[in-house]
């Protein structure tokens, strides 16, 4: 059983800071703006007890993995964070995530689509999500499907793709999990010629506390980071 966090704000402070200047490291390394880089905390394992934590530590974009812990916690703290939704989303519980959150990274059925477009009341941004290592464990569309899935998603016009989401295989060398996040945005660029007009694949949410710095360097805009700072 993985353990709730309970640290105190000064430590998550300091694990946030040094989390921003090596994404800005990674991303100057690569010639890249390290503005163009959000990094989101992932809040799986932080309580709603305890979330005042990373208010205090600086902390101002979170990402949540249930839709009933998203709830809570946006009910106790409003507007104190934006809000993206990160984890695995049942079509039953896309009608609670979606008027609380900014951006879904993890859109991969088509009947989370449907009920997107049924619920909203205008456009929403949403990211595909791509399971880019082919692993069964792992949620996403197949690299192979991800064409047929777009040509279906394209008929429910509210919801539309900003960009792709991806989770590598876990390696013990951050640098393995590279040829990855390169192929990740290499479907992003072609995707965004091929759906010119329509959709942009601009964002890229992918990398973690085990690769962010790989990530940036291959073009991530989002990075989710947790157990580096907890």
């Amino acid at each position: 059983m993985v353990r709730q966090f309970t640290g105190s704000a000064a430590s998550v402070r300091e694990k946030f800071e040094d989390v921003l200047v090596r994404v800005g490291e990674a991303a100057l390394g690569a010639g890249r703006d390290p503005a163009a880089v959000e990094v989101l905390v992932a809040t799986k394992y932080v309580d709603v007890d305890h979330l005042g934590v990373l208010a205090e530590a600086g902390v101002r974009l979170i990402g949540e993995n249930r839709a009933q812990d998203l709830v809570a916690k946006q009910e106790r703290y409003g507007e104190v964070f934006t809000y993206d939704f990160i984890g695995h989303l049942q079509s039953r519980k896309t009608k609670v995530v979606l008027p609380l959150v900014r951006l879904i990274h993890s859109v991969s059925s088509l009947s989370v689509v449907k009920e997107i477009e049924a619920r909203a009341d205008g456009p929403v941004d949403v990211l595909l999500e791509v399971n880019v290592g082919g692993e069964e464990s792992k949620s996403g569309v197949p690299l192979e499907g991800v064409d047929a899935f777009l040509e279906q998603a394209a008929a429910y016009e509210k919801v539309v793709f900003g960009g792709l989401m991806c989770m590598p295989p876990l390696f013990d060398d951050p640098e393995a999990a590279r040829p990855f996040f390169a192929r990740t945005r290499a479907l992003a660029e072609r995707l965004s010629e091929d759906w010119r007009g329509r959709y942009t694949f601009a964002r890229l949410s992918m990398g973690t506390s085990a690769d962010y710095e790989a990530a940036v360097r291959e073009g991530a805009t989002i990075v989710r980071v947790g157990s580096v700072l907890f």
